[in-house]
């Protein structure tokens, strides 16, 4: 399924703003995409694994706080990351 990541993230994707990944539920695809890409997980999940304050996951339209989500592959997962600063 079609992952789009942030700007703030795409240093761990080569700069790739959608990238390619599996999963049966939000977290699988979570730990596969870190993977693919290692330390990107962690910059979204805590060491609670919950999604970090700044981070906001979609699946399709639909923002999800729980991580057992369960996933189509034809599902489309939008990261957003906030923007801070002052």
């Amino acid at each position: 399924m079609n992952v789009h990541i942030p700007s703030p993230l795409r240093s761990y994707t080569s700069q790739k703003a959608c990238v390619e990944a599996e999963g049966q539920t939000v977290a699988d695809l979570l730990n596969r995409l870190d993977q693919q890409y290692p330390g990107v997980r962690f910059r979204m999940i805590n060491e609670q694994d919950s999604i970090r304050e700044h981070i906001k996951i979609f699946v399709n339209q639909t923002q999800i706080s729980d991580l057992s989500v369960r996933l189509n592959e034809t599902d489309a997962i939008y990261i957003i990351a906030a923007l801070s600063g002052g």
